[in-house]
């Protein structure tokens, strides 16, 4: 498999300037994909313990950085980045010197029509990024009812037209399961009004991938247990790629940023909440030069904090 099948690493530059690479320091890679951060950070000299869900992009990251000469300078976990605690304690891990989360989806998931994450190709509904257990995404459209069914596409998707595609879905579900990719998008086409700006399945099939892989769950909790291992001076960077990781994001750092959390209405803080980091960047995106280069970039939002 060539390197072009996984994205060009999104705003690579302004994380290495971020996280200042120390020799042998260790450094957290919780999404890692094709491996393009974590090699670069391996390359100034850090040490990486890295976690991925997909089989496949561990395999290809691994023997990436054994060509690179790169062995015994990181350890691939197959796990949810989620359970950082429990993956740095299994390691031996008690501090690190900076971390990383690019939540945006591998475009090697995307371009796999067989993976089922795009309207592009017709395949199985799956969608899932772990494919050893949890439900599918033909479980999600076939068997929740349908006001869950609309919450998921409104409150993950941002879709306006939630009902009038989950009557068409509980229309086809009534003679059939909806199996594939390709019937899905065809479903959603005919049920909501022509849209200028991208195919009318894009927040469906967005939905159902945040839902099946429960991308938001405990995405907040994540980020503070991780800040909570940092080094003094260790930085954490966090890629978005859409509204609703990025708003968990920016409260999360706003709250680990706040000495006292209390309500405004009260004369003297009885919280005694401390912050632990400092924004170093509340919002970054990606420059004009970037945006030429890699597309992939243009929807990006990249937040640092620094451990106090």
């Amino acid at each position: 498999m060539d390197e072009s099948f996984y994205h060009t690493p999104v705003m690579l530059g302004e994380i290495m300037n971020a996280l200042r690479v120390r020799r042998d320091g260790i450094y957290f890679d919780g999404t890692l994909g094709g491996g393009g951060h974590s090699l670069a950070i391996m390359k100034a000299g850090g040490r990486v313990l890295a976690t991925d869900l997909d089989e496949a992009a561990i395999e290809y990251a691994g023997k990436r950085f054994e060509r690179e000469g790169l062995h015994g300078r990181y350890t691939i976990v197959r796990d949810n980045f989620k359970n950082f605690a429990e993956i740095t304690a299994s390691a031996g891990i008690d501090e690190i010197d900076g971390a990383l989360l690019d939540l945006g989806v591998s475009s090697r998931q995307f371009d796999d029509g067989d993976r089922g994450f795009s309207y592009r190709y017709d395949a199985e509904l799956d969608m899932r990024m772990d494919t050893r257990s949890g439900p599918t995404a033909e479980d999600v459209v076939n068997d929740y009812p349908a006001d869950e069914l609309v919450r998921v596409l409104r409150e993950y998707g941002e879709e306006t037209f939630a009902p009038k595609i989950v009557r068409a879905i509980e229309k086809a579900r009534k003679t059939h399961r909806i199996r594939t990719t390709g019937e899905l998008a065809s479903l959603i086409a005919d049920s909501v009004p022509y849209r200028k700006s991208g195919h009318p399945a894009k927040k469906t099939f967005q939905a159902l991938r945040i839902e099946v892989n429960g991308e938001l769950d405990g995405l907040g909790k994540a980020a503070e247990d991780i800040v909570g291992k940092l080094k003094s001076g260790g930085r954490l960077c966090v890629l978005t790629f859409h509204s609703l990781e990025d708003r968990i994001i920016k409260n999360t750092f706003r709250l680990l940023s706040t000495d006292c959390i209390c309500d405004k209405s009260l004369p003297v803080c009885v919280c005694g909440h401390k912050a632990t980091v400092r924004q170093i960047r509340a919002e970054k995106k990606a420059g004009e030069e970037e945006l030429r280069a890699n597309n992939r970039s243009r929807s990006a939002t990249l937040r640092i904090v620094e451990k106090l």
